[in-house]
């Protein structure tokens, strides 16, 4: 099932590029979503609009690992973190792998404003109410997870290598494992990220194989990664009714989120999921 948000009424831009930043405008814009039928748990995918950094990373980068002012972006990440009431956060130095930190220790918000990665992975999940995990991303697949029962949440980092390697699928099964639970009771959503018509890849034959043939476009040389990742998430056992997702294009989308691919020097926004508290 495909959630798709046509349009995202938000202010408008500066002569940067990016949102204005101004007093009445720091708060970071985010889209809302929650799981049909599961208690407690909320997801939040982060938009560029709001924030104060300029320039190439205008709006509200969230990430000091590409050149933004780090006053900006502490700023930034204090007032997405109040806007979602949350004090503890867990985030990864995301290397696009398929390692997965499971229960990490939570970080507290002082901590988390300065960048404070718990190590390196892709993947985060915890069985604590009240930490957000945390996903930073830039044309890559946001995936957040959680348990129908609303007591376990995961979230995956999977950019196109992400996706070659099959994370999708070990993510959810590391998932499942450590909290003793079949993936048929998992629900999952896919936020913004690199659409179909986006995903140019000149070099398939040598970057991805004949085996992902399927969803690559010859004429136009593009992967369909949205319908690639629906269908590891339901081989990895997920039944379809219960996989989501954001059909919105960070590289089309320009003045609603950032993208590596239109811009090399861009910012990060965060895709959070946590449970309450």
């Amino acid at each position: 099932m495909a959630v798709t948000t046509p349009s995202l009424a938000f202010p408008p831009l500066s002569r940067s590029g990016g949102p204005a930043a101004n007093p009445d405008n720091v708060t970071p814009r985010c889209i809302r979503f929650a799981f049909p039928g599961v208690p407690g748990v909320h997801c939040a995918f982060q938009t560029r609009r709001g924030g104060i950094s300029d320039g190439p990373w205008a709006g509200g980068n969230i990430s000091y690992e590409v050149g933004d002012d780090p006053a900006a972006v502490a700023a930034n990440r204090a007032a997405l973190a109040a806007s979602l009431d949350l004090a503890e956060w867990v985030e990864a130095k995301q290397v696009h792998g398929d390692a997965m930190i499971i229960d990490p220790e939570p970080v507290q918000l002082a901590a988390a404003l300065a960048a404070t990665p718990v190590a390196q992975a892709d993947g985060l999940a915890t069985a604590r109410p009240g930490v957000g995990l945390v996903i930073k991303t830039a044309d890559c697949q946001p995936i957040l997870l959680a348990h129908e029962s609303g007591r376990y949440v995961a979230a995956l980092h999977a950019g196109w290598r992400g996706n070659r390697i099959g994370f999708p699928q070990s993510g959810v099964r590391a998932f499942c494992e450590r909290y003793g639970f079949p993936p048929q009771e998992v629900l999952a959503v896919r936020g913004p990220s690199l659409g179909p018509a986006a995903a140019e890849f000149v070099n398939f034959a040598s970057e991805w194989g004949q085996d992902f043939a399927r969803w690559f476009r010859s004429a136009s040389r593009t992967m369909d990664l949205w319908t690639l990742t629906r269908h590891q998430l339901a081989a990895a056992g997920l039944l379809p009714e219960r996989i989501y997702g954001l059909d919105l294009c960070t590289h089309t989308l320009a003045d609603d989120f950032f993208s590596y691919r239109r811009a090399a020097t861009t910012g990060r926004q965060a895709s959070i999921i946590w449970m309450e508290g």
